[in-house]
């Protein structure tokens, strides 16, 4: 479990502090390999950690499959791509998962409550980075924690958000779903979507490119 602070009490937990990768014991690190590979799936790579954010099976003719990647370093949120043999082994880092309340932030920090026990446990900035597109007030936010501390938070594949600025559709316009407009949901997050898409429309979108999959009937 992390570490309990009172409802007043807050602790900040910089990036640079917490991907201290000196402090690895054998009891934080898992033996994987390629086949493990999952969307969300922390690995230490190049002595730092990297979250998995997508990969797929290839095939090079003679040298055999491979399993191309695109990783996130959760230092300094840059994503890289790299390509794994097909079955190579990798370090997986032992993260446990807490779903946390975001409730509210100062600019500087993400507030999470955890709702077993109302502790405020804060995430900067940095650690949110794109991410805090998808997220609101009030949401059902998955932390991941790695040796008591946060280093990152887990999106669904889709979320649903709020359309709260958008040129409105001529008549004949929901037969048009080829083309697009610029609409603007409740975090900010700017979309391409369908003209017949209005202003309090709630649609879903693709957590991992930011795209609109569908209007949402409510």
């Amino acid at each position: 479990m992390h570490q309990k602070l009172s409802c007043c009490e807050t602790r900040v937990w910089n990036v640079n502090y917490i991907l201290n990768l000196g402090e690895h014991t054998k009891k934080e690190l898992i033996v994987a390999s390629t086949a493990d590979f999952r969307p969300g799936m922390v690995i230490i790579y190049n002595n730092e950690l990297y979250k998995i954010v997508s990969y797929q099976h290839s095939k090079t003719g003679r040298a055999g499959a491979v399993i191309r990647t695109k990783l996130k370093n959760l230092l300094n949120g840059k994503v890289l791509e790299n390509t794994f043999r097909s079955g190579e082994k990798v370090e997986e880092a032992r993260v446990e998962a807490h779903i946390m309340q975001y409730i509210y932030n100062d600019g500087l920090n993400y507030y999470m409550m955890d709702p077993e026990n109302f502790e405020q446990v804060p995430v900067s900035e940095e650690i949110i980075g794109e991410d805090r597109l998808y997220i609101r007030e009030n949401d059902d936010v998955k932390v991941l924690m790695y040796q008591e501390r946060p280093i990152a938070i887990e999106l669904p594949a889709a979320v649903e958000m709020k359309v709260t600025y958008t040129e409105p559709g001529e008549r004949g316009d929901t037969a048009k779903t080829n083309v697009k407009k610029p609409a603007t949901v409740e975090t900010g997050l700017e979309v391409q979507v369908p003209l017949f898409i209005n202003e309090g429309d709630i649609i879903k979108v693709d957590t991992r490119d930011g795209s609109y999959l569908e209007r949402v009937n409510k």
